[in-house]
């Protein structure tokens, strides 16, 4: 019992030392941590003048964990390639919206949220995800890197990707009619739509092998596709279908593309593909 009692008066001395030191440090007088927000750079300012002010969309250019899957190998983009790809997105996409839809079209029905990222999405099939659209709130694009503007197919399939992306937040919006669609070519979807090519798709009315995955691919393919075309590429399109009947079945899914946009949106789809090209003109040449 001594040989306990001892270590006990030995514990309580050093607990009354440990305090007595512990009374005697220095405090800090003011919060040790910086909530001060980094400077903007040029960059940040303009992304504020052309998104956030005007259409009250974040562009992220800066990594964030956060928005992408950590289990790819993904990276933040190159600082010289934001602003250029950011002008595309601008450009093609936003301004021929606000001129065919209205002003205040794309600040109503609009990501939040724009996430650019530079390197390759690949998946394990070969295929690479161009981009992502997260509920309505986030779109993000890869390969921002890649961009080069003065190469209209490079720009093509860029923008060939938020435009298929925003149509999948148009019909969260406001729903086409799926049952209807897919009564056209029912026997045309499959899961591995990856393996064929974009030429046997278009045999059997699908305007990409994408579009093969579902109903709700194949309705933002066949609108993004036009979108991103020209008449006479459109038409070439056509034109190289050898089956009428598969012809035929991408005609009329324009057909309703043309008249969802015309019924939900009230808005000339034509004149919006119209749009689009000329702005795409106008940034190649710029």
């Amino acid at each position: 019992m001594k040989f306990v009692n001892k270590y006990k008066k030995i514990a309580v001395f050093v607990g009354v030392l440990a305090l007595t030191a512990c009374a005697h440090e220095d405090q800090p007088t003011e919060s040790q941590l910086d909530y001060n927000q980094p400077a903007k750079t040029d960059l940040d300012k303009w992304i504020d003048a052309n998104y956030l002010v005007p259409y009250n969309i974040n562009a992220q250019y800066k990594w964030n964990q956060n928005t992408v899957d950590n289990t790819r190998y993904l990276f933040p983009p190159t600082i010289d390639k934001v602003q250029p790809a950011l002008e595309i997105v601008k450009q093609i996409w936003l301004q021929s919206y606000a001129t065919i839809g209205g002003a205040d079209f794309v600040k109503k029905i609009a990501p939040r949220e724009i996430v650019l990222v530079g390197g390759v999405n690949s998946n394990s099939n070969g295929t690479r995800t161009l981009g992502i659209a997260e509920g309505g709130q986030r779109i993000t694009l890869f390969e921002v890197d890649n961009i080069n503007k003065k190469n209209r197919a490079i720009v093509a399939e860029f923008i060939h990707t938020i435009q298929h992306e925003y149509v999948h937040i148009l019909n969260q919006t406001k729903p086409f009619d799926e049952q209807a669609w897919g009564k056209i070519t029912p026997s045309g979807y499959t899961a591995t739509w990856h393996l064929e090519t974009t030429a046997a798709s278009r045999e059997l009315g699908f305007i990409t092998s994408y579009a093969r995955s579902n109903v709700v691919e194949d309705f933002a393919e066949t609108a993004s596709i036009i979108l991103i075309s020209t008449k006479a590429e459109y038409a070439a399109i056509l034109a190289g279908i050898t089956s009428a009947k598969a012809r035929a079945d991408i005609q009329r899914k324009e057909a309703i593309v043309v008249q969802y946009f015309k019924d939900a949106f009230n808005m000339d789809f034509y004149a919006l593909r119209d749009e689009a090209e000329k702005n795409t003109t106008y940034v190649i040449n710029n």
